[in-house]
């Protein structure tokens, strides 16, 4: 069993930045593949980036290349999502995923309980 836990997440103006880290309770985190995924009120759930578990390649929705960047710490049992060039459509609860054999825009097996992110025009 993988527990997941979000933090960093928060109120920003427009053009910030904010990094969310996802903490994992799993000694084997280093092996799961990780996702970022988020749901905005009134609209399903969409990807935005996913790393394997060496980090060595990443994966990024259409709307957050360029602006968002994945990266895993494994020593540390942690992903990050470094968030930069905010937009207030970026608003949404924000959720970490991981998986011991899916990466990218997939199903995942274990769940964090979100983190909102707020972004203000």
């Amino acid at each position: 069993q993988v527990q997941l836990v979000e933090s960093g997440g928060g109120l920003v103006q427009a053009g910030g930045s904010l990094r969310l880290s996802c903490a994992a309770s799993a000694p084997t985190f280093s092996s799961f593949a990780v996702a970022w995924f988020r749901q905005a009120p009134g609209k399903e759930r969409e990807f935005v980036a996913a790393i394997t578990w060496s980090g060595a390649r990443t994966y990024y929705a259409d709307s957050v290349k360029g602006r968002f960047t994945i990266s895993r710490a494994n020593a540390k049992n942690t992903v990050y999502l470094q968030m930069s060039g905010l937009k207030p459509e970026d608003t949404a609860v924000y959720h970490c995923a991981a998986d011991s054999l899916r990466v990218g825009d997939t199903q995942y097996d274990y769940w964090g309980q979100g983190i909102q992110v707020t972004v203000s025009s």
